[in-house]
């Protein structure tokens, strides 16, 4: 910016299919739509065993050992006994890389592959000790971010577990050894630069921004007014840069209210911010009092600003304690706020390893119902969506503007205003419209994925760990469920995003903000997720994708009609029957791929009935020469 320096996977083995995954809703009612899958969703992103380079970039020559990615480098191999928690141990050789953890059976009545990108590992644990007398009693435990454990048994002579634990550990957790994060040494090439996807001046103006009501201010382009927001903010015109460095006093982290989206035809606007600093004596700010009713006055026909604090309404008032809070009624006149009962980032945290509790390794299918309702995971899933679906709503029908905001702003917040847009804006449903949107709400916005993730960090019980952001591809995945044409991308889609939100082979989600990005260097320095994406779109196309302009999608978020996803939390598990791809989808394809056959041909005969026209010698004596006779099954 000028004026500042800018600075996966388990194979499926074969054993007997126990329960179908239609079983696995939240309720005896509801089963689980078809849904379109490859064999892509038992395995992580790598797992295809040893083949020709792939599509993804991946090296699988067949007279390596192990498949590698261009900067990939190996460390050591070691043999070793994997406790398989569905067939039992197998002996293989594990390869490790400074990207990934390589597994190949060395039976041969198995060929299991175990692919594992190490920045999927949460935790390294020793297992037994010097005087273990079990069989596989010593070795190692890992623990994964996806859903999954991992363990191996080694031998007790020499110093075989100490040299595998070592190097893993450095390895998994760079960040912890002053060692380089694998995407800083990813040297893949893709034909698109993903970098390039996101651009917030083409974004905004896509909305109409500016326009006679809001302006682009660049306050921030040196991240002086806020260091977790973006350089670019939008706001209303009536407002100058000084009212806004009057108002981030009083805003949480100076995350002050900047405008999300805008309503192409009735100009009600979502806009975002963190809690005011109320504390426990009431504080009032003026500025930020007369700021929130110049939001409100950017659009003459509404008399209200809503207010949707993501939080329990307890929780607000408890943050009163710690100098935060809420809008009050007498302080802030011309709004109406609500609570949407939305639990905190530890809440979360716990429910999701409750999720993994019942889903790895084995699935108790006759308490299946009850396990899944302690977990409370689809309640909290109900509750984002409900949220959303009322932000969507008061927007779309034009009754008020609305103001979205947690405590800090960056995890509830961003879940509230991605999945509301997603549901008033078709662009945002397309591939690259969901990109940019995941760019703009998460990324710039400084969702804080560093911390929530822990990227090679060996921190496993920090505390501010937290699944926010599977949470919101969950909703995005429900969303799908219930209306099959509107996405332009498939489920392989999200599960991609998913496993490199973890994975650290690209930038794309590293650090907690823009400011640390820049400082980094990221997108000078490492490949974006969105460059594998977009270099092999197909792959992740919806076939029954149906283009529509200014739909608005209400999803129904009762718990009759939300279901576990079955195809990510219980991949790992090759007894659980996963679901086959669609019949329908499948002739589609193979149609689509027969008329790109028959136009090619036909375009080839084209090109030779041409070059024969342009050759005298060869002219057709009658017009009925000149056709070219192609025959075709249709």
């Amino acid at each position: 910016m000028p004026g500042c320096s800018r600075r996966p996977g388990l194979r499926p083995e074969s054993s007997r299919q126990v329960p179908p995954a239609s079983r696995f809703s939240s309720s005896k009612s509801s089963s689980m739509a078809s849904a379109p899958t490859s064999k892509y969703n038992s395995r992580s992103l790598e797992n295809e065993s040893i083949k020709r380079t792939s599509r993804d970039g991946v090296n699988r020559d067949l007279s390596e050992a192990v498949p590698r990615l261009p900067g990939e480098i190996r460390i050591t191999d070691k043999e070793v006994i994997y406790i398989c928690p569905f067939n039992g141990p197998i002996k293989g050789r594990v390869y490790i890389t400074n990207y990934r953890l390589y597994l190949r059976s060395l039976e041969t009545d198995s060929a299991l592959i175990l692919d594992v990108p190490l920045g999927v590992i949460s935790r390294i644990e020793k297992m037994g000790g010097a005087t273990s007398r079990g069989e596989n009693s010593y070795g190692l435990d890992i623990t994964c971010k996806d859903m999954r454990n991992l363990r191996f048994a080694l031998k007790q002579e020499g110093h075989s577990r100490r040299d595998m634990f070592e190097i893993l550990t450095r390895h998994a957790f760079p960040l912890s050894h002053s060692l380089p994060i694998f995407a800083f040494v990813n040297e893949e090439k893709f034909n698109v630069d993903g970098w390039m996807v996101y651009n917030p001046v083409e974004e905004y103006r896509r909305q109409g921004l500016p326009n006679h009501h809001w302006r682009i201010t660049f306050i921030n382009k040196c991240y002086e007014l806020c260091d977790t927001y973006p350089p670019l903010l939008v706001v209303p015109f009536r407002a100058t840069d000084e009212d806004l460095k009057r108002v981030a006093t009083f805003r949480s982290r100076n995350r002050i209210p900047v405008l999300s989206w805008i309503h192409p035809e009735n100009k009600t606007v979502i806009v975002r911010c963190s809690q005011p600093l109320v504390g426990m004596s009431g504080k009032r700010n003026k500025d930020d009092e007369k700021y929130l009713d110049v939001i409100r006055e950017t659009n003459r026909q509404i008399s209200k600003l809503t207010i949707y604090d993501a939080r329990p309404n307890v929780n607000a008032v408890a943050n009163k304690a710690t100098g935060g809070g809420y809008e009050s009624d007498d302080a802030y006149h011309n709004t109406e706020l609500f609570f949407l009962d939305i639990h905190n980032i530890h809440v979360m945290r716990e429910s999701l390893k409750k999720v993994k509790d019942i889903v790895y390794p084995n699935v108790e299918e006759s308490h299946w119902l009850s396990s899944l309702e302690s977990t409370h995971w689809l309640e909290h899933i109900k509750l984002i969506l409900t949220g959303a679906i009322q932000v969507a709503d008061k927007v779309s029908s034009g009754r008020s503007s609305v103001l979205v905001h947690c405590s800090d702003g960056w995890d509830r917040t961003a879940q509230l205003t991605s999945l509301a847009m997603l549901m008033l804006d078709s662009f945002y449903r397309s591939i690259e419209g969901f990109e940019i949107l995941v760019q703009k709400e998460w990324i710039s916005f400084g969702h804080k994925f560093a911390s929530r993730i822990g990227h090679g960090d060996k921190n496993h019980a920090d505390a501010d760990r937290s699944p926010i952001f599977l949470q919101f591809i969950d909703c995005v995945w429900q969303m799908s469920k219930q209306f099959p044409t509107a996405f332009e991308f498939n489920e392989r889609f999200l599960m991609t995003i998913l496993d490199h939100l973890y994975s650290c082979r690209f930038g794309t989600f590293l650090y907690n903000c823009e400011s640390a990005r820049e400082r980094q260097k990221v997108t000078e320095r490492t490949v974006s997720l969105w460059s594998l994406i977009n270099s092999n779109k197909d792959t992740f196309k919806n076939p029954f994708y149906t283009k529509e302009i200014n739909r608005v999608l209400y999803p129904v978020a009762s718990m009759r009609h939300l279901e576990l996803w079955v195809n990510y939390y219980i991949r790992w598990n090759p007894r659980i029957k996963q679901q086959q791809p669609n019949p329908v989808e499948q002739r589609y394809m193979e149609l689509l791929a027969l008329r790109d056959e028959y136009i090619k041909r036909l375009e080839e005969l084209q090109l030779a009935n041409s070059a024969k026209l342009s050759d005298p010698s060869t002219s057709p004596s009658s017009p009925s020469q000149m056709l070219p006779h192609v025959q075709t099954h249709f």
